[in-house]
């Protein structure tokens, strides 16, 4: 039986659909407790957690990450390092890449069949743009079979099979970083190198906030895009209208893409630990009090967005939380909204539909990992010009 964090048995709702429970939750308890966890559940709750880091730190795991569980002014220290990769110019010299990818991946893929668009599509596709980009071409393989791993750890809920998994990454990045240390002066011009050449307050950073930063980087953003495309590619399939639209006018597929995962956003929290007492929804939390801020379910509340189910990109951009909100909103985006809008784009130009397959049924994830863990997909062909 799958379980939540704390230990307790899932619900079948949650089982099938998460969101289900969300929405039940967000309604009858906004601030629910579980074992000395609070989650937030409303927009407007999340929204003052997540901006209000002194009183809800993200200084929660047992191990430093960087940025993650840093909050300002160190934070802001390491968060000015990581935004210059993801600057406007980076983004644009990456974009041939990331596109090439998307192109190579995709025309790859067999039509007419079942295709599962996670593991066949999104896994590949954001293993080789990330080693196209960090430099680490050649270990494609190795990451697959990691992600594969990751994820299964994730959900058997086992601690000591998640830290193995997660040290299997770091030997990964820390191999990464010996090899450009041994070549010095010659070793290639990437973001990884340039990281290692990155000082604060004159030192040169240590090797643990290296590999904290690329795991942030990597281990992250590796299931987030392939999650994400899950969705992207069961909503296509299943709003035939909106997938039909964009094939005419991709112009504002950001903006689609966007609220797609906003609708059935695969990030499912974050955590934070309250530092001074104080009130939440309605709640009296005590210092050392555990909080989960749960994005999927604010990101469909009702006092924001009327009916979640329904698609309004443009109305509801300005609420989207799918990157977070507050100091600790996604560095990443600049590069996810890249590699979502050219994998989304590639792949309406190379085919003519994309449908649900009808004899395999798609497969949710679960706890703590949201989408979906299998689309099976069929691809039409496009008609040749």
């Amino acid at each position: 039986m799958q379980k939540n964090p704390d230990g307790e048995p899932l619900p079948e709702a949650a089982l099938k659909d998460p969101r289900q429970l969300y929405d039940h939750m967000r309604a009858i308890c906004p601030a629910a407790h579980s074992d000395g966890v609070v989650t937030l559940f409303r927009h407007a709750d999340v929204i003052a957690a997540a901006k209000d880091f002194a009183t809800f730190s993200s200084a929660v795991s047992a191990h430093r990450q960087v940025p993650n569980s840093l909050d300002p002014p160190e934070h802001d220290v390491f968060r000015a390092i990581v935004d210059r990769f993801f600057t406007p110019e980076r983004m644009r010299a990456l974009e041939p890449k990331v596109r090439q990818c998307a192109r190579d991946i995709i025309a790859a893929l067999p039509m007419h069949t079942v295709v599962d668009a996670v593991r066949q599509l999104g896994y590949p596709f954001a293993v080789h743009v990330q080693t196209r980009w960090l430099g680490w071409r050649g270990i494609e393989e190795t990451l697959l079979a990691w992600m594969a791993e990751n994820h299964a750890a994730t959900r058997s809920g086992d601690p000591s099979r998640t830290a193995a998994v997660a040290s299997a990454f770091d030997r990964i990045t820390a191999d990464q970083i010996e090899r450009r240390r041994a070549l010095g002066d010659a070793a290639a011009c990437d973001p990884t190198t340039e990281l290692m050449r990155t000082r604060v307050d004159g030192e040169l950073l240590s090797d643990a906030d290296i590999v904290s930063i690329l795991r942030n980087w990597t281990a992250g953003d590796l299931g987030s895009i392939a999650a994400a495309i899950g969705v992207v590619a069961h909503f296509l399939a299943t709003h035939r209208e909106v997938q039909q639209a964009l094939r005419e006018d991709s112009s504002h597929l950001t903006l689609a893409i966007d609220e797609m995962l906003r609708m059935d956003d695969p990030f499912i929290s974050n955590r934070r630990v309250v530092t001074a007492a104080t009130d939440i929804a309605g709640a009296r939390l005590d210092p050392g009090a555990r909080v989960y801020l749960n994005w999927t379910s604010a990101n469909r509340d009702e006092a924001v967005f009327g009916d979640p189910d329904a698609y309004q990109p443009a109305e509801n951009a300005p609420h989207n939380l799918v990157y977070g909100i507050g100091p600790h909103i996604c560095p990443g985006r600049p590069l996810a909204t890249l590699e979502l809008v050219a994998a989304t784009q590639t792949l309406l130009q190379l085919t003519s539909s994309i449908e649900l397959a009808t004899e395999v049924e798609p497969e949710r994830e679960t706890w703590p990992v949201g989408g979906w863990r299998h689309v099976p997909v069929r691809l039409r062909a496009a008609i040749a010009r």
